[in-house]
């Protein structure tokens, strides 16, 4: 178990480890930052299978609903990417092995918090330096994901045990996951709640 423990934290350390060896241009900053996602979209979506075979069912959910949020950030980076004229870097998406739902948990808080604190801020202070507002955006879209990311999980693992029911709402355009509908529009984007779907 400490082994697969250490797997976990090794990747996301690997997370900070690239967006601290970015060279700090906008282009490198977006690649690393797809690499990022992809991977967390798919480790996120291990981490669901491993909740579900520890019949945490709500963990599970929200792992799924996090992976699909990654995803779309993925997309919207990528076509920021191919604006820019730039191409998407050639990598290979780091091999999971699932710790315990709690320990997954925690891991993915950790990667969370350093993306939020340190990453996103970095790569956007950079993309505004260069006025590349196609890289603006996506940055701040998956910022303000992964706040709403480290907070729904540190709340998944303060109840793991004692669950309690959560629905997931995903906004499909700016990848925001939310807990609970906002009273007109996404904080984020702006799109109205057509916009939002309610992932299982």
């Amino acid at each position: 178990m400490k082994l697969k423990i250490r797997i976990a934290v090794i990747t996301f350390s690997t997370l900070a480890a690239l967006a601290a060896a970015a060279s700090g241009t906008t282009l490198q900053n977006l690649n690393t930052a797809y690499q990022g996602e992809s991977n967390a979209a798919n480790r996120y979506q291990e981490f669901a299978k491993k909740a579900e075979t520890e019949n945490l069912k709500q963990a599970a959910k929200l792992f799924r609903a996090a992976s699909a949020s990654e995803e779309i950030h993925r997309k919207i980076i990528e076509k920021a990417i191919l604006k820019m004229g730039g191409q998407i870097a050639t990598f290979k998406l780091d091999a999971i092995t699932p710790a315990s739902t709690a320990d997954n948990l925690r891991s993915a808080i950790k990667g969370e918090t350093a993306e939020k604190s340190t990453m996103y801020p970095d790569f956007l202070a950079t993309a505004r330096t260069d006025n590349e507002k196609s890289a603006i955006r996506a940055f701040n879209y998956a910022l303000e994901a992964e706040k709403k990311h480290a907070e729904y999980f540190q709340l998944a693992l303060d109840k793991i045990g004692g669950e309690l029911p959560v629905t997931c709402y995903l906004c499909k355009d700016c990848g925001l996951l939310l807990t609970q509908l906002p009273a007109k529009k996404c904080p984020v984007c702006r799109e109205g709640l057509k916009e939002f779907k309610i992932i299982n």
